[in-house]
């Protein structure tokens, strides 16, 4: 990840940083904070290091938006049983009468 419009890691103040986050979130792999290039500079930096991980926690709550989920087996289970036990139940009900 060589980007020639990127600041230099080592120099870059954090007026730079800000003006390329965007960029570097999206040149990285959503996690800013793990990139070895910046460990010194959120070192040095606390207040963009809290930037970082409060938009990796944004970005990682999104992404959970879009995943799928699989309810288990209990829930297709206690499904199964509810629409045995109302079955029976309609077996006990008279029979409509349909014109």
């Amino acid at each position: 990840m060589n980007d020639l419009r990127l600041p230099d890691f080592d120099t870059m103040t954090p007026a730079d940083f800000e003006k390329f986050l965007p960029e570097i979130f999206a040149n990285g792999d959503g996690h800013v904070s793990t990139d070895p290039r910046l460990q010194t500079f959120l070192t040095n930096n606390p207040d963009c290091a809290a930037l970082v991980r409060d938009l990796e926690a944004i970005a990682d709550q999104a992404r959970s938006l879009f995943e799928p989920t699989d309810p288990g087996d209990a829930v297709w289970t206690g499904i199964q049983s509810k629409l045995k036990m109302q079955g029976s139940e309609d077996d006990d009900l008279p029979l409509a009468k349909t014109f």
